[in-house]
């Protein structure tokens, strides 16, 4: 008799408790079908990605004049582009030189960003015992972002400049006699500016990969035998991949598409991609600079594929 009153309390309990599905699954999702979900994103995507870039490969293959253009199908734009090229062999053409000169920019700040990114993530993550501090450190290396990209690039000249404070002060010191020419509106000055600009984005997703590192996988390595740069290189590294990977390609889809820091530290004097599509948008030529994005877009997406070849990112995500 009391085993059969157990039981049937039992059942009664198991009837009339919500199962744990029902419980873990939000009321959305049992209410909503999946489609409908998606489709305010899928709206927002289709709108402001899909559409604009539509047209702007429609608008590379229309002809144009100096004061209008003209919608009608040509390959205009794309011949003009590389007009030229193959006859100059083995000389670089314009098009050739400016696309290289971009690529120079975007593989040396990437390195750079890359190296100091990594080993700042690596310092936050390992070595920042406190989440207090963590925390804090982490907050101020987005100080920069409390100002646009425009006054921090600005901000470099009076630093960099021949009569800046770097200059001066080694002119103080003795250790050169005139001011250095080649800190400002050269290539080093326009590293130097996107590297401060652009670095936080390699230091977010790989400090955060490194969080997710379990600590006792380090810590089994130590035990057995394993120096501090062993650890960092066979243990680490291959556990931050994802992170890297993401940051590199925040890191190479923005730089390569700057123009403002190129113009500005770079005195009007270097070319780029970017540069050189809003030069063409200010002169109203709207089918060449369309041209040029198509082709600047498959440059990076070609990266971007070469980049997610060393891990799957959705994993990641």
């Amino acid at each position: 008799m009391l085993m059969s009153a157990v039981a049937e309390r039992s059942a009664t309990t198991k009837e009339t408790e919500p199962s744990a599905n029902s419980i873990d699954t939000p009321l959305l999702s049992r209410t909503v079908p999946a489609w409908a979900q998606a489709l305010p994103l899928a709206l927002v995507f289709l709108a402001f990605f899909v559409i604009p870039l539509a047209l702007t490969v429609m608008v590379s293959f229309w002809d144009y004049t100096e004061y209008s253009l003209v919608p009608a199908f040509t390959m205009r734009s794309y011949v003009e582009m590389f007009e030229g090229c193959y006859d100059k062999l083995p000389d670089l053409c314009v098009t050739f030189k400016t696309y290289l000169s971009t690529l120079k920019f975007c593989l040396t700040v990437w390195l750079i960003s890359l190296g100091v990114g990594f080993f700042v993530a690596y310092f936050l993550a390992f070595h920042v015992r406190s989440t207090t501090w963590q925390i804090a450190l982490f907050l101020v290396c987005t100080v920069p972002f409390w100002t646009s990209n425009v006054i921090r690039t600005i901000s470099w000249i009076p630093l960099l400049g021949r009569n800046g404070l770097v200059n001066s002060a080694l002119v103080k010191a003795h250790v050169i006699d005139t001011p250095i020419e080649w800190l400002i509106f050269s290539d080093f000055a326009v590293v130097v500016a996107l590297v401060h600009l652009y670095t936080l984005f390699m230091i977010v997703p790989i400090f955060n990969s490194m969080m997710r590192i379990d600590r006792a996988l380090v810590e089994a390595a130590h035990d057995a035998g394993a120096t501090a740069w062993q650890i960092l290189w066979n243990v680490i590294v291959p556990l931050c991949k994802p992170g890297i990977v993401i940051g590199s390609t925040f890191v190479v889809t923005i730089v390569m598409g700057d123009f403002v820091t190129v113009g500005v530290m770079g005195g009007q004097q270097i070319a780029s991609v970017g540069k050189v599509i809003n030069t063409q948008m200010g002169a109203l030529q709207f089918p060449p600079a369309a041209a040029n994005s198509v082709i600047l877009l498959l440059v990076v997406l070609l990266v971007i594929v070469a980049l997610t070849r060393l891990v799957d990112i959705r994993k990641e995500l």
